[in-house]
């Protein structure tokens, strides 16, 4: 599928896959304990249980989002769809205390570039979970999301989902 851009053509990307933004075990949205996540109130996607605490890109993509406490940020990737990385539960309260960002919004990212590091021990201590849920917040631009992996996921090299713009 093509477009005409200022005479020449660009090509419009509609499937992609999202990789694995942390290493550790994927599970179900249904899953997560919060029910703004396990009831897909936000939208579609997976969530992980970190097992370090390095964020990286799942697609290649702009940040378009960096929540100031550095607990959450949204990419906007190639086909249109915008991915929200909630990292943790209840995470909102350490206001930034153990995140740092290593982006910022504008940034253009690929797969696997660090987005945000985190302490996972402190959040275990602070918040109710590090339980990572990745959402795919506009989901109405979708024809499918198909669920790729289960158990075990390593950042940047397991495909989590892949999707089909509509």
């Amino acid at each position: 599928m093509f477009k005409k851009l200022f005479g020449k053509k660009e090509e419009v990307i509609t499937e992609e896959a999202v990789f694995a933004p942390l290493t550790g075990r994927m599970m179900n949205l249904e899953e997560v304990p919060d029910p703004v996540f396990s009831q897909k109130m936000m939208g579609d996607g997976v969530a992980i249980e970190p097992s370090e605490g390095t964020i990286v890109s799942p697609v290649d993509g702009e940040i378009i989002q960096l929540f100031h406490t550095k607990h959450a940020i949204g990419i906007k990737s190639q086909t249109g769809m915008e991915l929200l990385i909630h990292i943790g539960l209840e995470t909102v309260t350490m206001n930034g205390e153990g995140f740092e960002a290593h982006v910022k919004e504008g940034d253009k990212v690929k797969v696997g570039d660090t987005l945000i590091t985190c302490d996972l021990d402190l959040i275990k201590e602070k918040a109710s979970s590090t339980i990572t849920p990745i959402v795919v917040t506009n989901g109405d631009i979708l024809e499918s999301l198909d669920i790729q992996a289960t158990g075990e996921v390593t950042k940047a090299t397991s495909e989590v989902f892949k999707v089909k713009a509509k």
